[in-house]
């Protein structure tokens, strides 16, 4: 254990490897390293939850600086072993403390902006929807009002139907940016699954888009972000890359769900480089996902989202 410590030093060593070593050093393979957080149970060298089991097993702890107590769980008569090893690697327990305390607080993290982006996400429905049946409605109805009136005054009076015809053109103008605002909102298609909101959006868009979108149903948050991801990398494609033949395919995959988009553009997208990238990709990791990013120059450009799903 104390040759572990000397090579995590020297930095030949890696902490995930603490469990394995401690079995070497008391020749026992039952024994396993946990955590005990002292409000959410304990956690393995890997940060994930100890079954319940374990915990009624035998267990000698060791105390240290980090916030997380490391437990040893082991058969009976091994103890006098398990302390000298937990005294001679006690630097190697308390970096291993803290590593699965930090990993606790990322999960934590990344729990917390999943949830602050579904409610984000419900609140931007329940706008659109507001704009579409309550606004543009109105609009729609007080446009068809003035229309009539001015059929009714027949020619009569050729001021007032010009007047009439810039309020309903007027109208129409405001109708056209509701409809802009309420697009960077969830889009009503998605009540028919992500397959036809796509379908939709690969429509509007001037560039040829080949679809290859699964038909299944996610949760709504999952849905969401996958749309707009894809939304805004066919604008990339169109705006920026300039490109002339789009693919966009949407698969779940063991437990994930794929947004790939490919295009022949001119490339060299960059993460580190415009805020829309940072978009998608703050998007993706809030939902516990990835982005990855292939762009060449003059070798168009390869986004691929994964979203863990149920």
């Amino acid at each position: 254990m104390a040759d572990f410590v000397d090579a995590l030093r020297r930095g030949v060593a890696s902490v995930d490897d603490l469990e394995d070593q401690l079995r070497g050093a008391v020749g026992e393979p039952m024994c396993n390293v946990a955590f005990d957080t002292g409000t959410v149970g304990w956690l393995d060298i890997h940060g994930q939850p100890v079954a319940d089991g374990v915990r009624r097993k035998v267990r000698t702890t060791i105390a240290t600086s980090a916030r997380l107590t490391p437990v040893v769980v082991h058969p009976p008569g091994v103890e006098r072993l398990v302390l000298e090893a937990l005294d001679s690697g006690r630097l190697a327990f308390e970096i291993a403390a803290l590593q699965v305390d930090l990993r606790r607080q990322v999960d934590e993290l990344d729990a917390s902006r999943a949830r602050v982006a579904a409610i984000a996400d419900q609140e931007r429905h329940r706008l659109a929807r507001d704009l579409h049946d309550g606004a543009q409605q109105r609009l729609v109805t007080v446009g068809l009002t003035l229309r009539h009136v001015q059929h009714t005054l027949d020619g009569s009076a050729p001021e007032a139907i010009h007047d009439l015809d810039e309020a309903v053109g007027e109208l129409a103008h405001a109708i056209d940016d509701l409809r802009e605002h309420a697009g960077g909102l969830r889009p009503s298609s998605l009540d028919h699954g992500l397959r036809a909101a796509l379908d939709d959006l690969a429509s509007r868009t001037p560039t040829p888009v080949r679809l290859d979108v699964t038909t299944e149903r996610f949760t709504p948050e999952i849905e969401t972000a996958a749309y707009f991801i894809a939304a805004e990398g066919l604008i990339n494609a169109v705006k920026h890359a300039q490109a002339r033949r789009i693919v966009l395919a949407v698969a779940h995959d063991a437990g994930h769900l794929v947004v790939a988009l490919d295009d022949d553009g001119m490339g060299g997208a960059d993460l580190r480089r415009g805020t829309g990238l940072l978009g998608l990709a703050d998007r993706a990791r809030s939902h516990g996902g990835t982005l990855e990013i292939t762009s060449r120059p003059g070798a168009g450009t390869s986004l691929r989202a994964t979203l863990p799903c149920r």
